[in-house]
């Protein structure tokens, strides 16, 4: 079965990869992922200095999904501009995520990952758990700023990871703001922020930071990924291509994302659970799926989405 996909120019031999922020961050994760059946290697997403990130616990998974307040733990652009160039080794697209505390952050990493030429850069502006700091994604006059400015600075064809959007007119108006700013693609959805875990045994938060509050992902937020794809497709049609992240967990979660309008998907908490071999089952149940239904290839099914008359 024909599981590959193009985004930006860039050829995937399969369309599911990791989300940033799972198994990510060392380079021993990272060579993992490359080692594995992931189509790409997506990187932690970086900021100028290292960072230890939130206190722990700050990771719980859940019957229905996880809860995380990870407080974007990384290595450094430094580090991930040495590495990118090694990780090119496993044959695989190599994705760079940017972030950054302050809009100069990200304009240093552009320069930074300018260099290093990774296959693709992805600029987070969605992070939701780092205190005192808003997600720039919901600023549609700062995020155009933002973008333009990096764009002034990079040749590597770049996308943005977006936060969830609920409303219609913040669909339409962000998606007018990214095709202004060139954006080569977009990742959606970063988890569903300030969200609350309890546990009524202790009558307590799960998670330590921010006093129990954090990004809510697996299955449970599929309907709301599906909802942000699907409007960007409808909106788009083929023109930008979709990365789809959330509720993935078996292969027809693949169907479902690309059936919306995606044109690869990411994985985050079923990878953290399940580790680098998630891969290969989502591989095997995704051309199940496909072969069961008459689809020659993971794309021939992009966008078919039927709505009621």
């Amino acid at each position: 079965m024909d599981l590959s996909t193009e985004i930006a120019g860039v050829s995937f031999s399969c369309g599911v990869m990791n989300a940033s922020g799972a198994l990510c961050v060392t380079p021993k994760e990272l060579e993992a992922l490359g080692m594995s059946h992931a189509g790409a290697i997506v990187t932690k997403s970086m900021t100028p200095l290292a960072r230890e990130g939130n206190p722990q616990p700050r990771y719980v998974a859940f019957d229905g999904g996880s809860i995380n307040s990870m407080g974007l733990p990384n290595l450094g652009f430094p580090a991930y501009a040495k590495l990118i160039p090694e990780l090119k080794r496993f044959g695989k697209p190599v994705i760079a995520s940017l972030a950054g505390l302050h809009p100069n952050d990200f304009l240093e990493g552009a320069k930074a990952l300018e260099i290093a030429r990774p296959d693709l850069i992805e600029v987070n502006l969605s992070c939701p758990n780092i205190p005192g700091k808003p997600q720039i994604g919901y600023d549609f006059e700062e995020t155009e700023r933002l973008l333009t400015e990096i764009r002034a600075l990079l040749t590597v064809p770049f996308g943005v990871k977006l936060p969830p959007y609920f409303d219609p007119i913040h669909h339409q108006k962000i998606a007018e703001v990214l095709q202004r700013s060139g954006v080569a693609f977009v990742t959606v959805i970063n988890s569903v922020g300030n969200t609350l875990v309890v546990d009524p045994e202790r009558e307590m938060v799960v998670i330590k930071p921010k006093g129990g509050f954090g990004g809510l992902g697996g299955r449970m937020i599929k309907p709301v990924a599906l909802a942000n794809v699907r409007a960007f497709w409808k909106i788009w049609g083929d023109r930008i291509p979709i990365i789809g992240t959330g509720g993935v967990e078996k292969g027809v979660d693949v169907f479902e994302h690309v059936l919306c309008g995606a044109s690869a998907v990411q994985i985050g908490t079923v990878l953290v659970e399940e580790g680098c071999e998630v891969f290969a089952r989502l591989q095997g149940e995704i051309a199940d799926c496909l072969q069961r239904k008459g689809y020659p290839s993971l794309m021939a099914c992009r966008g078919k989405l039927r709505e009621m008359d």
